[in-house]
């Protein structure tokens, strides 16, 4: 009997699946994770932008990778300025060097002329010679080339003072340029990056609404009717200057967007105002907000053909306004230079330059 009952406490053994058994679960274990991982994918998966939301994505890339533009002009003109300083005071530094290099020559040639005169003792010299009056004459005569090489003395070591100076000078302005150099970097990187990503948006697009984007004009805000023809002249400038900057950005109509660009074949949106008022005798800074300084500001309703006007509390985009409501803009890439109208953006100011 208590065999028997130790025997009934006893647990039953667990069977494992062996066979086909054991395959059939295998199978239903990888089905449930798939349909659990396939309902969290869909839950996490980022719903499909309207075509509304993807023009509105595009445009801020774009207005980013437009403010990178500027910031990246300002770079590159500085790193231009320092490049030229390092090259100047290298310059400076190499005609030094060659000005030290004639004095060395001048005073080794005054110490070897000194050691061919002074081989005996003066005062031997002096009982030697058969003339005293000449001996003390030409001793005069060494005593001032002995002042004569001391001062010599005196100017290398000036000379060479001041071309460690300038070296000093050429190798701070060399880590200037360095750092310009690596803000340039980070620039491009920024615009290449924003540009990229607003390609691969405007790709979710069908090719009809990707076409209707890149016609429309401006670079973001309401859309409007813009294009390429227009009769010059519609509008009086108010100077001849202005008409000349107004004519030369008619004649840019059609040419594409590049950024960094500044012309003859492409242009970004200031290295068009910039080459319009060039080609009138005027010259600009290179960026926007550098460009909105070169002039007298004046206000919206003051606006006349040639005044430059501006966009996004940024100072990121400028035009060349050209009368009645409208100015020639080189929007973004894919966007050729056009005539849009000035409301189409929010409006930031305007300059007068003549």
């Amino acid at each position: 009997m208590a065999a028997h009952r130790k025997s009934a406490h006893r647990k039953p053994k667990q069977r494992l699946f062996t066979g086909s058994a054991a395959r059939s679960a295998a199978a239903l274990a990888l089905a449930g994770a798939a349909t659990a991982t396939a309902a969290t994918g869909s839950a996490q998966a980022e719903p499909r932008l309207t075509t509304a939301q993807v023009k509105a994505k595009v445009d801020q890339l774009y207005r980013d990778a437009e403010a990178a533009t500027e910031r990246y002009n300002g770079a590159r003109e500085k790193a231009g300025e320092a490049a030229r300083s390092v090259d100047a005071l290298r310059d400076e530094a190499a005609r030094r060097t060659a000005l030290l290099n004639d004095s060395r020559h001048e005073l080794g040639s005054l110490a070897a002329a000194q050691y061919r005169s002074g081989g005996l003792d003066p005062a031997l010299q002096l009982l030697l010679t058969s003339d005293p009056d000449e001996y003390l004459e030409r001793s005069s005569y060494v005593a001032m080339a002995g002042d004569r090489q001391a001062g010599a003395i005196s100017g290398i070591r000036r000379q060479i003072a001041g071309i460690d100076q300038v070296r000093a000078r050429a190798e701070d302005e060399s880590a200037v340029l360095a750092d310009r150099e690596a803000e340039l970097a980070r620039h491009k990187k920024k615009i290449t990056s924003s540009l990229a990503d607003a390609r691969k948006l405007l790709h979710t697009l069908t090719a009809a609404e990707r076409a209707g984007y890149e016609d429309a004009s401006g670079t973001g805000g309401s859309s409007g009717t813009g294009g390429t023809s227009a009769a010059p002249g519609a509008v009086a400038a108010p100077n001849s200057r202005a008409a000349q900057a107004v004519a030369f950005a008619y004649g840019a109509l059609g040419k594409p967007y590049v950024w960094g660009a500044t012309g003859p074949s492409a242009y970004d949106c200031s290295g068009l105002t910039q080459a319009a008022w060039q080609a009138a005798g005027v010259s600009l800074p290179r960026t926007t907000y550098t460009q909105i300084n070169a002039g007298q500001r004046v206000s919206r309703s003051q606006l006349a053909p040639g005044d430059l006007v501006f966009f996004y509390s940024g100072i990121s985009h400028v035009g060349l306004y050209i009368g009645d409501g409208k100015m020639i803009h080189a929007p973004h890439p894919g966007a050729p230079i056009r005539i849009a109208p000035i409301d189409q953006m929010p409006f930031a100011g305007a300059t007068r330059v003549a």
